[in-house]
């Protein structure tokens, strides 16, 4: 029930709450601001896959788990990141559009790199996967909610001002009550796998954490701007992770194998990641 009905949905309202805090503007920012898209564009794009990757093979990861990793790290970031952002004071307003336009483009690119990582790491075992079918189902839970709340919030401001607030906290409950559902459901295979899985999500935070905030520094976007890219590539929506992987492999009874790795890290994300995140703003503040 939650993952076949609830998480669909939950995905949709988050989504729709994304939209809800955009406005035309901030499409127009990353226009004017190329440089900054353009940097966060390569770290999410590029470099985030290429260091999954690495990692999968170093840790060991294997074919449903490993294929679960790459979707993880081939995924938008999401209302979360935008509230990390906002309160490590970061540009809030770039952020949103950020993740707004990735969430729209990774309606292409993650069944893709999906794919070929099906391929790759499964072979012959891999589940048929129709690419179209993926992506249309992406956009439709995805894109279209994140359109739908952007005209509600032009056509009724007011109204958006007011329940923008209470859709964020709404947003966040439901994420918890979905990855906690999901892992209760498969608690035996989070158990087995969370010495493996752990390890190497912790590690592609930390990396994309980094390379995010330099990449930023060098091209000279300054701090607000690096932090902000920094935490778009490094903090993934791990209930888009969810869904995809379910979308793919229904394991009818509850979590699948390649939705795992984005249960796992919704864990570790506020276990464990949140604290360094925090940790690392506050240091390169003080730097």
């Amino acid at each position: 029930m939650i993952i076949d009905i609830f998480l669909p949905l939950s995905l949709v309202f988050i989504m729709f709450t994304l939209g809800l805090g955009l406005t035309t503007k901030d499409f127009l920012k990353v226009v004017r601001e190329p440089k900054a898209f353009g940097v966060g564009v390569l770290n999410q794009m590029v470099i985030l896959p290429t260091v999954a990757i690495v990692i999968v093979i170093l840790i060991g990861l294997e074919k449903e788990l490993a294929v679960g990793f790459m979707i993880l790290a081939c995924c938008p970031g999401g209302v979360t990141s935008n509230m990390i952002t906002k309160l490590a004071k970061g540009d809030t307003a770039l952020s949103i559009s950020y993740t707004a336009v990735m969430s729209i483009v990774t309606v292409i690119t993650l069944p893709i790199i999906t794919g070929l990582s099906m391929k790759y790491f499964m072979g012959s075992e891999s589940p048929p996967i129709n690419l179209l079918s993926l992506g249309f189902t992406m956009f439709f839970i995805t894109a279209i909610p994140v359109g739908m709340g952007l005209l509600v919030h032009i056509k009724y401001n007011d109204f958006t001002n007011s329940f923008e607030p209470i859709a964020g906290k709404i947003s966040t409950l439901m994420f918890i009550i979905i990855v906690m559902s999901a892992l209760a459901s498969e608690w035996a295979a989070f158990l087995n796998n969370l010495f493996i899985l752990g390890p190497a999500i912790i590690l592609l935070i930390i990396f994309m954490l980094f390379i995010g905030f330099n990449s930023s520094s060098w091209f000279g976007l300054g701090d607000q701007r690096a932090i902000t890219v920094a935490i778009e590539s490094g903090i993934q929506n791990a209930t888009v992770g969810i869904t995809v992987g379910n979308l793919i492999l229904d394991n009818e009874t509850g979590l699948s194998l390649l939705s795992l790795p984005s249960g796992v890290y919704g864990i570790l994300m506020y276990l464990v990641c949140l604290p360094f995140v925090f940790w690392f703003i506050k240091k390169k503040h003080r730097s």
